[in-house]
């Protein structure tokens, strides 16, 4: 799913790594919103926090998409 097909208010997953251990990663909601710092960006609100869409993010519609991908990778 690229950026171009989300809205805010959308609600996608995500695969996310976490920032204090490289080697552990999680599929997690994520909603994207109008990033509060940046008019008229985008950003996905996950852990409380705001982050900034990139273009090569990968934001997947449903649990099983991110869950494929999760799997190719990992596993």
């Amino acid at each position: 799913m690229s950026k171009q097909h989300v809205k805010a208010g959308d609600h996608v997953y995500v695969i996310y790594r976490n920032p204090h251990a490289a080697n552990v990663a999680h599929i997690k909601e994520a909603e994207v919103v109008e990033h509060p710092l940046h008019e008229g960006e985008l950003a996905l609100f996950i852990y409380d926090t705001y982050h900034a869409f990139a273009e090569d993010d990968a934001v997947f519609s449903s649990y099983e998409e991110a869950e494929q991908l999760y799997r190719d990778l990992f596993e």
